[in-house]
C-alpha cells in the first residue's frame, strides 16, 4: 500500500512531501498569527461560520488524517480551543432559518475522518433542507488515504444516494504536490465521480512543496487528467508558525502566471487568490509599478466584484502590506499598510491596532 511516508525520500532533506507533514523548528518563528482571517469575526453559532450570504461553513470534526504544517487552522488542534462540535444542531438551525443559504461546506478538521454513519447523518439533515442545493466536503483524505473511498461500499453508497442530479455533493480535494497523485488517489476521484460527486481541487502555494511553474502545471494537468478541476491556488495566510512555507505575493503571481500558460484551458481554469478577511481576493495581473486584485467573494456589498490597484511591493506576502495605487478604488475594511510592511497581525494583534481579541469589521 502507498502512503504518504512512502512517497517521501527520506535522503533528501528537502523533500516536498516531506515539508508537508513533517515539523520544523522554523515553525516557532515569532511570526503571524493563528486566525488570519480573523474567522472569529464571522462565527454565528459554535462551530458554525457565515462569510458569504449563499455558504455556510460547519466544523465539524477536529481531526485530520495528518496535520499539514502549513495549516490556516492549526489553532483548532491546540489544546482548549472549543471552536469545532460535533453537534451539528445549532448549525442546520441556522441554516434552515437562512434561506439564501444554497451552500453549505463541512470542515474543520476533516469531514472524511468522521464514520460514515455520521456523515449519513449529517447529509440526510441537510437534505431536509430544501434552499440547501449544494453540500461540499472540504477534504485531503483523497490524497492521505484513498481507501477510505476506495474500501467503504457504504460510504459510495451514502454518496450515491445525497448526490443527486439537482443537488450535488461536492468534493473540495486537497492535492498540493502531483506525486500525492498516486495510482490509488486517481482510482479514489474516479469512485467520487462515479457516486455522483463532483471534484475539484484547491491548495496553497507552499515554499519548497509546489512554488514553482513546473510542478503547479504538472499538477493541474495530471489533476484534469484525473477528473478533478483545479479550482484556487491560495496565496497563503500569514498564520502563526507559517513563516518557512510562505510565499511572497509577486513571487506567487508569477510562478501561477508562468504555470498556467503552460496548460490546456481545462488545466488552467484555477485562480490564484488570498481568503483575506473582507473576503476572497482573486490576483488578476502584476506589472512594474502594480498589483492589479479584484473580489471574487466578498464579505462587504460595498467590495462585491470590486476592481482595485496596489502600488507593487515584491516583500509582501498578504493584502494588508499593501499601499493603494493613486486613483485606485479602495476596499471597505482593508487596514493597508497599518504596521509599516509587516503583514496584518505579525506585532501580535488582529490587524487593526487593537488586541487580538478584537474583532476588525
Amino acid at each position: 500500500m502507498t502512503t504518504t511516508s512512502t512517497l517521501i525520500d527520506w535522503n533528501d532533506p528537502d523533500d516536498p512531501i516531506k515539508q508537508l507533514i513533517i515539523p520544523r523548528s522554523e515553525e516557532l518563528n515569532d511570526w503571524g498569527r493563528l486566525d488570519a482571517s480573523n474567522e472569529a469575526a464571522i462565527t454565528v453559532a459554535h462551530g458554525v461560520q457565515h462569510k458569504y450570504a449563499d455558504t455556510v461553513l460547519l466544523l465539524c470534526n477536529e481531526v485530520c488524517g495528518a496535520y499539514c504544517r502549513y495549516c490556516f487552522r492549526k489553532r483548532l488542534f491546540m489544546d482548549d480551543n472549543g471552536e469545532v462540535t460535533q453537534d451539528v444542531s445549532a448549525g442546520i438551525a441556522y441554516i434552515r432559518e437562512h434561506l439564501e443559504v444554497s451552500n453549505v461546506l463541512l470542515t474543520g478538521g476533516d469531514p472524511l475522518i468522521m464514520s460514515t454513519r455520521r456523515l449519513r447523518e449529517i447529509f440526510a439533515e441537510l437534505r431536509e433542507i430544501d434552499h440547501v442545493r449544494i453540500i461540499r466536503i472540504g477534504s485531503k483524505i483523497p490524497a492521505f488515504d484513498p481507501f477510505r473511498i476506495l474500501r467503504d461500499d457504504e460510504l459510495q453508497s451514502v454518496l450515491r444516494t445525497f448526490s443527486t442530479p439537482d443537488k450535488r455533493i461536492y468534493l473540495m480535494a486537497h492535492f498540493d504536490h502531483p506525486r500525492e497523485l498516486t495510482p490509488a488517489a486517481r482510482a479514489g476521484i474516479a469512485k467520487f465521480i462515479e457516486c455522483g460527486v463532483i471534484c475539484v481541487n484547491q491548495c496553497p502555494l507552499i515554499r519548497g512543496v509546489n512554488d514553482n511553474a513546473d510542478t503547479l502545471a504538472e499538477l493541474w494537468r495530471e489533476l484534469s487528467y484525473a477528473g478533478c478541476t483545479p479550482y484556487y491556488v491560495f496565496q497563503g495566510r500569514p498564520t502563526a508558525g507559517n513563516d518557512p512555507y510562505e510565499v511572497p505575493m509577486v513571487r506567487g503571481w508569477e510562478i501561477f502566471r508562468d504555470a498556467v500558460t503552460r496548460e490546456s484551458g481545462l488545466a488552467g481554469r484555477v485562480r490564484f487568490a488570498m481568503s483575506h478577511e473582507t473576503g476572497k481576493i482573486e490576483v488578476c495581473g502584476v506589472d512594474a509599478r502594480h498589483i492589479h486584485m479584484r473580489y471574487h467573494r466578498s464579505k462587504y456589498p460595498q467590495n462585491r466584484g470590486l476592481f482595485f490597484t496596489c502600488q507593487r511591493n515584491d516583500d509582501a506576502y498578504w493584502l494588508d502590506q499593501l499601499v493603494p495605487a493613486e486613483g485606485s478604488a479602495i476596499p471597505y475594511g482593508v487596514p493597508f499598510d497599518c504596521f509599516g510592511g509587516k503583514p496584518s497581525g505579525m506585532d501580535g494583534s488582529n490587524g487593526n491596532g487593537r488586541s487580538a481579541g478584537n474583532s476588525r469589521l
